[in-house]
């Protein structure tokens, strides 16, 4: 196994005050007492879009065919992760997952494990409608697609592309409750945010509004432009809607959730506010992530990785997969440190790591 940060091969720290090794059977577990029950797989870090908060207008250095994991190697890891370490949730990201051409299989295989996961797709819809059913057939559960502004001309500068998504299509597909992930643009995010819940509530989909993180490219992120999670719960109430806390327990959820109804039209239905950076879940989090590469992260903000596409490669069997997991994720730190005035961003953007 090699643990690296920021690439550079090194010894694992030795975690002071707690016991060094993890435990080898049961549930993925880190030292902190938190379990890991849902897996993030990339399948790719190529994406349709250019984001401003994600990666630079001509795009990025993609990984070469060689670089990424074959459906048969994430195949694998997937099925240890389930049989052997407790994963109960796997949701595909990338990247844009509509672009990894093995998909639908990748869906199958995993549906067919026992105990069968819940299967759900991160995706920015662009390719959706065309796919939707057929996602629907090979396994898939439900997705999140990303929409950050139903304007047009502000969805064109965020992303600096057009797009038609696919949330009906999915919907139509059974891929229920459709989620719709917003990431609020510094200049017209409050605006945007009244539109995405009056649109949400008339088609009968879930929103989320989701503080911009720094995980950007370039790292121009600044914690002063981002739109924060008090702010949006200040402006909607401006505009009519009326909001209580969702007396539904939490858990490990991203997202606080809201019940919000439009007196206007007399529709209601939940939004949730994942406040990553002003309001951190960090002591909650039951999430691991796998990279496109084959890289495996305990926190979306890590500095170090664990290699199992080099374990996969070099002839490892599942025992010492599933050892190299534990203790990636034994090391797992208490929290992102994004509010810690040391704090480092990851040398990866989101495109690289997966959502």
């Amino acid at each position: 196994m090699t643990i690296t940060t920021l690439g550079l091969p090194r010894v694992p720290r030795r975690l002071v005050g707690r016991a060094a090794q993890p435990p080898s059977t049961g549930t993925l577990v880190d030292s902190y007492g938190r379990h890991a029950t849902d897996l993030r797989v990339s399948l790719t870090d190529r994406c349709n879009l250019r984001c401003t908060y994600c990666m630079p207008a001509d795009g990025l250095p993609w990984s070469t065919a060689a670089q990424l994991l074959q459906p048969d190697e994430i195949i694998r890891l997937v099925r240890i992760a389930v049989a052997r370490l407790g994963i109960t949730k796997v949701r595909f990201t990338g990247g844009e997952p509509l672009l990894a051409k093995h998909l639908d299989d990748i869906i199958a295989a995993t549906a067919a494990l026992r105990p069968r996961p819940e299967l759900a797709l991160t995706t920015n819809g662009v390719l959706l409608a065309e796919r939707a059913e057929a996602l629907a057939r090979a396994g898939l559960d439900r997705v999140n697609v990303s929409l950050d502004s139903v304007d047009q001309r502000h969805f064109a500068a965020i992303t600096r592309r057009d797009r038609l998504a696919g949330l009906a299509a999915a919907h139509a597909a059974g891929l229920q409750p459709v989620k719709v992930n917003a990431v609020l643009d510094p200049v017209t995010g409050l605006e945007d945010a009244v539109s995405l819940v009056r649109f949400c509530l008339g088609h009968d989909y879930q929103l989320r509004i989701i503080e911009q993180m720094p995980l950007d490219a370039g790292h121009q992120w600044r914690r002063e432009a981002t739109v924060t999670a008090d702010r949006v719960l200040a402006q909607l109430p401006r505009h009519s809607f009326t909001l209580e806390p969702d007396r539904a327990p939490r858990g490990s959820a991203t997202a606080e959730s809201w019940r919000i109804t439009d007196p206007a039209t007399g529709r209601t239905g939940k939004v949730g506010i994942i406040a990553s950076v002003s309001q951190p879940f960090c002591s909650t989090c039951n999430r691991v992530r796998l990279t496109a590469d084959g890289q495996l992260r305990s926190c979306l903000f890590a500095n170090e990785e664990t290699d199992l596409r080099g374990l996969l490669r070099s002839g490892a069997d599942d025992t010492a997969i599933e050892a190299a997991c534990r203790i990636a994720m034994w090391g797992k730190p208490a929290g992102h440190g994004i509010n810690d005035p040391n704090f480092v961003q990851p040398a990866r953007p989101m495109s690289a790591i997966g959502g």
